[in-house]
């Protein structure tokens, strides 16, 4: 077995093995009836010990869930927001954002736009109502940022590399240098046939932690098993689930610095730059949004990750230099605080559902 990685401060009582559970199935979960058997034979331990290992896993913290990530403007509305909160008030005002279901991320970060958070709703009108509340309630503009062109988004994290190289490679598509087809209209998450919503609804939450979990999963959606890995691996081959996996939280497996770049490059050249920087192995994210004139004129982002601030900024400083970045005005907002991360819900649960 190869050796834990000294860069990540993962918990002492973490193995080998345990690190391969978290770090090797982030992406391409096999889409058979009993996927957690087939981890445990490929890193020598029982279906029943996955199982385990995975609900301590999501108890401990050190995992979201086990289960989709969709891809953003494929399903649903959603938008990057951010608002500017009196110092005072900025747990309440954050208390406010992140008891919004719609909300799936909540962060402080270093700006006069000190509080981000992404929003994730069923339409655009849904979505434009959470803002509109925020701002109602707490009394402060929001930015919205909606994507215009992603260039690599949730691919998960590589916990063996350090910040010169964080994520995995993705082996279906190269989406670190390509971006995707054109939206389908946010409205048709609203449309999908029934039994599709109820499975989508269901596995937003992620899979079941059981023996057989997609028969488990399609129970609940009124589904067979076959019907739903069916389902499931249509959604994997088109691109409307972008990886099928462990979804790990960073900040506690090690990576607690982060930080959003941002430059104002000219739309005429921002979508090759992006694919330039999204190529670059220190960029865990990477997209074009739009411009919030007058207050934020930034529309190429990128995150960085890494177990430390002046790793992350000399990775940031690094790449910017080489691809002449800097040659544009830009800003560095890093991570201070976190008070919400949960898994995107796109489509909320109808009453009389199953799950």
């Amino acid at each position: 077995m190869s050796a834990m990685p000294r860069n990540i401060c993962l918990p002492r009582a973490l193995d080998a093995t345990g690190f391969r559970l978290l770090n090797d199935w982030q992406r391409d979960l096999p889409v058979v009836s009993r996927p957690f058997a087939q981890i445990g034979a490929a890193v020598g331990v029982t279906e029943d010990e996955v199982i385990a290992a995975y609900r301590r896993f999501i108890d401990d913290g050190l995992v979201s869930r086990v289960g989709a990530v969709f891809a953003p403007r494929r399903l649903g509305a959603s938008a990057l927001a951010a608002l500017a909160a009196p110092r005072e008030r900025l747990e309440e005002v954050a208390a406010r954002v992140s008891r919004e279901p719609a909300i799936n991320h909540n962060y402080q970060r270093e700006h006069a736009y000190n509080l981000w958070f992404v929003v994730t709703a069923a339409s655009p009108e849904h979505l434009r109502g959470v803002v509109a509340g925020i701002e109602r309630d707490t009394g402060c503009a929001v930015i919205v940022l909606p994507l215009e062109e992603e260039f690599h988004i949730d691919l998960g994290f590589d916990l063996k590399a350090g910040a010169q190289g964080r994520r995995h490679v993705c082996h279906a598509h190269d989406a670190r240098i390509a971006s995707v087809p054109g939206a389908v209209p946010m409205e048709s998450a609203c449309a999908l046939p029934a039994l599709e919503r109820e499975l989508i609804t269901a596995l937003q939450a992620g899979l079941p932690l059981v023996a057989e979990p997609f028969a488990a999963l399609g129970a609940r959606a009124g589904l067979t098993e076959g019907m739903t890995m069916e389902l499931i691996e249509r959604w994997l081959a088109d691109g409307l689930i972008r990886r099928l996996g462990v979804v790990v939280r960073h900040h506690e497996l090690g990576l607690e610095a982060n930080a959003m770049c941002v430059w104002n490059v000219p739309d005429e050249i921002v979508s090759e730059l992006g694919r330039r920087l999204a190529a670059e192995p220190a960029v865990t994210l990477c997209y074009r949004r739009r411009r919030a004139l007058p207050g934020w004129p930034y529309n190429l982002f990128c995150m960085i990750h890494g177990s430390a601030r002046n790793e992350v900024r000399a990775a940031r400083d690094e790449l910017a230099g080489r691809l002449g970045l800097d040659a544009y005005p830009h800003d560095v907002l890093f991570s201070c605080r976190r008070f919400k991360q949960t898994g995107a819900c796109y489509l909320p649960a109808r009453e009389g559902a199953h799950v």
